[in-house]
């Protein structure tokens, strides 16, 4: 493909700087924009014809499945090619119902990126599905990101709300560093609301609606499953920073035993 017009929507702003590095060095293509969340990719797509579309499912603002939706809305859809730290198979499948071109699993060969990229896809029947193809992966050493998901999938957060993005921030900052839990309203919410350039009390509203959300979708199970034993019943709600240092305890303690495991072997 020719004067290729390409829409990079990514939270990592390293990898978008990798990739537009890499497409930008390239004589088919014309332009590369590079956004970092949904709200910017569903703007530049409202407001611009592209022929490609890079894109991570786990965006800020607003998911990947809603950038997803308008851009095969398009009169003249782009190429999508997904990059996501998601491997479920559900969301694989609902990836393909959109007709996606290629699903890659990060991390990923960036070569191999580029080449899907520049190549012109097969002619296929307008009736029909660009068929999707999964590359070979690396050794499944899964992201932060991913096993957060992978929890907050389980107990039945969906991520389309705020509190979705809000919390996983709040598990990764405790997760990097235990102690800001015992400081959750003078330094973890803000520190979230300095992640997404809101306010503190905004982060805590979101973040109880999104358990809230979770208790009301009836999955108690999941969630005494999750964590290896029965910790709550329908009627117990933990408090913010009871579940957000629930889920940071359980990466870590994943972490210890991998850890161990490697050892022994």
């Amino acid at each position: 493909m020719k004067n290729l017009k390409i829409l990079v929507a990514d939270g990592n702003a390293s990898l978008r700087n990798e990739i537009h590095a890499a497409l930008t060095r390239r004589e088919e293509v014309e332009s590369c924009r590079c956004v970092a969340t949904g709200s910017e990719a569903l703007e530049c797509l409202n407001n611009g014809d592209y022929d490609v579309l890079l894109l991570d499912l786990v965006l800020s603002q607003t998911d990947g499945f809603a950038v997803l939706e308008r851009a095969c809305a398009l009169p003249k859809p782009p190429k999508i090619i997904v990059m996501t730290a998601l491997s479920q198979d559900d969301v694989v499948q609902k990836c393909c119902t959109f007709g996606i071109y290629y699903y890659f699993v990060k991390p990923f060969n960036m070569d191999s990126l580029i080449s899907r990229v520049i190549e012109t896809p097969s002619q296929v029947p307008a009736v029909e599905k660009p068929p999707l193809r999964m590359p070979d992966r690396l050794p499944p050493v899964k992201s932060l990101d991913e096993r957060i998901a992978n929890v907050f999938l389980a107990v039945g957060i969906p991520a389309h709300i705020k509190g979705y993005h809000f919390l996983r921030e709040a598990v990764k900052q405790v997760y990097a560093d235990r102690s800001i839990i015992n400081s959750i309203t003078k330094e973890l919410y803000p520190g979230v609301a300095r992640v997404f350039d809101t306010t503190a009390s905004k982060v805590e509203r979101a973040i109880r609606h999104a358990i809230e959300v979770a208790w009301a979708r009836g999955k108690i199970e999941n969630i005494n499953g999750i964590f290896g034993y029965t910790i709550y019943g329908k009627q117990e709600k933990p408090t913010n920073g009871e579940f957000i240092a629930l889920v940071a305890d359980k990466l870590l303690i994943d972490d210890l035993t991998r850890s161990e495991q490697s050892k022994a072997v």
